[in-house]
């Protein structure tokens, strides 16, 4: 039961409010210097607790710093790969800036303010600010948004001020397809060509291709069966299931099988069927001018666009829509998680499909008798 009581100060007369918060814990609110104050609290927090849009003054002072920390022990679903991007966002861009701030001082402009500076970046400050890329901008503001959505899920805030900010567009880089001549030459040129030719020919990850096992191979129906993704993190390979924790199988061509065959020669069928020097898992191929590793070594001396070993999944879907495949085909050999999203991706290797509606709806046409009637007016 909700309860008013006067009480005296030394600046006079004021009135304190007891109340029940909606887990039936007791607080109260103190200062008020009329009874009628008293009462209009009182009955607004009775409303707000009627409409489910009560909210904590005290847990709406807990800061974001504490609050952000909490939230990204809770992220345990993450792969390792997808964790770190995270947790980097978060200790570089969204705890310096917002760490000490409470949840109930977090306003809409200052967030925009924020998202703004990192993609302008700040030339006059010190030490100078350079632009953020479009990508770690969104993540970072992700990140702070995300904590406050669950401090409104926790009734800290009634509304998360950071949703409705204006965020900067990605630009997507157009795609580099390599002819089967360029695959071919890179590959010859590289120090692992029938891994080369499996990334552009089977369109499976890095990450696939090096946590392939002589056991996922099946020669026969000329096959790979994609169950586990050696991810490096930062100077670690994490080990674990495909992205989106899908396995799946992939189609090899008949001229890989018998370089794929040489390649697991004397192999048991756990070891890896593209070990690096040491045995175990090979590092990724960087392509930094002042990092040449072997792929970049290769890509200069075959004189193919620059490009990086992701980028041979590219090569891999043009060649399976050259050959006739459809979208559904397409995606389910580079693993996508719906074919909507594969035609996001390479709309521009389905042009020729318009065509070939275009071309088909002229031909029945042609054929009816409305084609007779439009040929002879």
């Amino acid at each position: 039961m909700a309860t008013i009581e006067p009480y005296d100060t030394t600046a006079g007369r004021r009135y304190r409010v007891r109340y029940r918060k909606p887990d039936r814990t007791q607080t109260d609110k103190r200062g008020f210097r009329t009874k009628r104050e008293a009462e209009l609290f009182l009955a607004s927090v009775e409303v707000s607790k009627a409409r489910g849009e009560f909210v904590d003054a005290t847990a709406a002072k807990a800061q974001i710093g504490q609050l952000g920390a909490e939230w990204l022990a809770r992220q345990t679903h993450l792969k390792p790969s997808s964790f770190r991007p995270l947790e980097s966002a978060w200790r570089i861009h969204v705890q310096p800036a917002w760490g000490s701030v409470a949840v109930a001082d977090v306003r809409k402009t200052a967030v925009q303010q924020w998202v703004s500076e990192m993609t302008l970046g700040d030339p006059d400050a010190v030490p100078v600010r350079k632009p953020k890329g479009a990508t770690l901008v969104i993540r970072a503001y992700g990140v702070l948004a995300a904590i406050l959505d669950d401090a409104v899920s926790d009734r800290r805030t009634l509304s998360n001020p950071a949703r409705g900010v204006s965020l900067p567009r990605k630009v997507k880089k157009p795609h580099v397809y390599l002819s089967h001549e360029q695959v071919h030459a890179l590959a010859a040129a590289s120090k692992y060509p029938v891994l080369v030719l499996v990334l552009a020919y089977c369109g499976i990850r890095w990450g696939e291709a090096t946590g392939l096992r002589v056991k996922h191979l099946d020669m026969l129906r000329r096959r790979l069966m994609i169950e586990e993704n050696a991810v490096q993190v930062g100077s670690v390979i994490e080990v674990g299931t495909p992205k989106n924790h899908k396995k799946r199988t992939v189609p090899f061509p008949r001229f890989l099988g018998e370089r794929l065959a040489q390649q697991c020669e004397g192999k048991a069928r756990d070891d890896l069927v593209f070990p690096g020097d040491d045995g175990h898992h090979l590092r990724l191929a960087r392509v930094h001018e002042d990092n040449m590793s072997w792929f970049a070594g290769a890509v200069k001396r075959s004189g193919v666009p620059r490009i990086t070993p992701h980028d041979l999944r590219h090569s891999a879907a043009s060649f399976a829509v050259s050959a006739g495949a459809n979208v559904k085909v397409v995606q389910k050999m580079l693993g996508h998680s719906s074919a909507a999203m594969t035609l996001d991706i390479y709309a521009d290797l389905f042009d020729g499909d318009l065509d070939s509606v275009a071309d088909a709806l002229d031909h029945a046409v042609s054929l009816a008798s409305v084609g007779k009637m439009w040929a002879n007016p």
